[in-house]
């Protein structure tokens, strides 16, 4: 099928974030996709902070974007936006990294004042990056978002069914996107 970037852009190792995107790329495997995942956090800081193109952790990231078919990026709301580390990030990728690609943004936060981060401050840079196509995107409350001892992930009911129903509609958008391309 495809090949799907998943970015999670939460500085943190034990985000609830990272292990929702880690938890939605099986999904997407499951569908026959490969799936990539990548952590912001894991790109050394100061390649990050100091605008590093060169760095070799930031050329990395670059190709795995430029071999992508779609992308899913992820994303915490810190101040009714994404993650520094992921502006950092989106910041160094070249301006139209993007083109021809199918998006699914993802947002997890404490409050539902935070839902229309993925519209008002997510969904801007992708589109200016050139996506070609930005589904419907999701927020989820971190109160919808159970991460056991074992390291197990448990999602609320109500939760999983939208995840469930914009990953299955990324996945059909990446099939049209792949059928497009090859007849073009």
């Amino acid at each position: 099928m495809a090949t799907v970037l998943s970015v999670s852009g939460s500085p943190s190792a034990s985000s609830r974030t990272n292990r929702l995107l880690r938890h939605l790329d099986q999904r997407l495997i499951a569908q026959g996709h490969e799936v990539l995942p990548l952590d912001v956090r894991t790109i050394p800081a100061e390649a990050l902070l100091g605008a590093d193109f060169k760095h070799p952790a930031i050329v990395e990231a670059t190709e795995l974007f430029a071999q992508a078919d779609g992308v899913v990026v992820g994303t915490p709301v810190y101040k009714a936006s994404y993650s520094g580390v992921l502006k950092a990030l989106l910041d160094l990728l070249p301006q139209y990294a993007l083109t021809g690609k199918t998006v699914l943004p993802l947002a997890t936060g404490g409050s539902t004042a935070h839902v229309l981060a993925i519209d008002y401050a997510l969904r801007p840079v992708l589109s200016s990056m050139g996506a070609g196509h930005i589904v419907q995107g999701w927020f989820t409350l971190d109160k919808d978002i159970t991460v056991h001892e074992d390291g197990s992930l448990t999602v609320a009911p109500a939760a999983t069914e939208a995840l469930s129903q914009v990953v299955d509609q990324f996945s059909t958008a990446l099939g049209r996107t792949r059928l497009l391309a090859a007849a073009s």
